[in-house]
């Protein structure tokens, strides 16, 4: 079996969430993470038997915080097949430059534009467009969650025109500096960037997009409206749905109400950090009118993408087709796997 070396450059968030996964599949290593100053994080890196890396100029700060590291950012991208960039947005220029040099593979995040990479992934709508890329970028929390349910739709009915309105969370649970407290905050730039961001994928879909930031922490929620090329009932849009890769529906009636029960259920099932990584829908909130369907979706920002990490792996490198990929990815990380 071909096991291929991955570094992890930003051991945050989204990264220490992929080194994880990473680690539990049997084709893929993780070689090492990095971090850019010694926090509790590298930390945890170095308990879960992760090699530390740094960048050159901040090994003295690494040294003088008693924590060992085993070499440069560089070093990292030297010894790796594929590295998973889950640094900051906006900074991805400056590191391709570095993987570029390296000859490195390398995925980027929904943070960065498009163009960063020129190819933009999802497991579910275009594996295949990724097949041995050196650069691609996987779809933000949003994004992925969009394509998730609104791709398998269009794919069996045909969609004419998407509306979608994002309540937004107002930063991550683990963040204490970003968000509103006490209130809801419209984006006022329309349509929103996630439109765009989904005909990266889908090209074709005519979607505008609204956003409002709100003061909770767990959980985006979209209302999403459909509008199909035919008329169609609303339990064949649930039959759609419900066999939708990674996507979970759930019923209000169970007592699943709300992003709380959402995550309370994501504890109970035993995930890793209590994570979600499927997108969750509610199948009593699902109601198509003629060629009108309308529905509701929760997004775990800091998860859903995890798995499409790990998929994005296989293609760029080769490894196996989609179907497979999925199957090895829902197996190691819980994930219940749809035929």
């Amino acid at each position: 079996m071909t096991v291929v070396k991955v570094g992890i450059n930003g051991f945050g968030t989204i990264g220490k969430r992929v080194a994880t996964a990473v680690d539990a599949q049997e084709d893929m290593e993780v070689i090492g993470v990095t971090k850019t100053r010694p926090s509790f994080e590298s930390e945890i890196a170095r308990a879960k038997g992760f090699d530390l890396y740094v960048p050159g100029d901040r090994i003295p700060l690494f040294d003088e915080a008693e924590v060992p590291v085993k070499g440069t950012v560089e070093d990292l991208c030297e010894k790796a097949d594929i590295i998973v960039d889950c640094t900051p947005g906006n900074v991805g220029q400056m590191y391709k430059d570095m993987y570029s040099k390296a000859g490195v593979k390398a995925i980027f995040q929904g943070g960065e534009d498009h163009s960063l990479a020129g190819t933009s992934f999802n497991s579910t709508a275009n594996y295949q467009e990724s097949w041995g890329a050196q650069f691609s970028r996987v779809v933000s929390c949003n994004t992925t969650g969009l394509l998730r349910t609104v791709f398998p739709l269009d794919r069996q009915f045909g969609v004419e025109k998407a509306y979608v309105t994002l309540v937004r969370r107002g930063a991550d649970p683990g963040d204490s500096k970003g968000g509103p407290i006490n209130a809801l905050e419209p984006s006022v730039k329309l349509p929103t960037h996630h439109g765009p961001d989904v005909q990266s994928i889908m090209p074709w879909l005519n979607i505008n997009t609204m956003a409002i930031k709100a003061s909770t922490t767990i959980m985006h929620m979209h209302t999403v409206t459909l509008e199909l090329k035919n008329e169609v009932t609303t339990e064949e849009a649930i039959e759609v749905i419900r066999n939708s890769p990674r996507v979970r529906v759930v019923n209000s009636s169970s007592g699943i109400k709300s992003t709380a029960e959402i995550m309370e259920l994501a504890s109970d099932l035993g995930r890793d950090r209590s994570d979600m990584y499927e997108i969750v829908v509610w199948e009593d909130g699902i109601k198509s009118t003629g060629n009108m369907l309308y529905y509701y979706q929760a997004v775990h920002q800091e998860s859903d993408v995890v798995p499409e990490n790990v998929d994005c792996i296989r293609s760029m490198c080769k490894l196996c087709e989609a179907d497979e990929s999925t199957r090895l990815t829902n197996i190691a990380l819980g994930i219940p796997y749809k035929r």
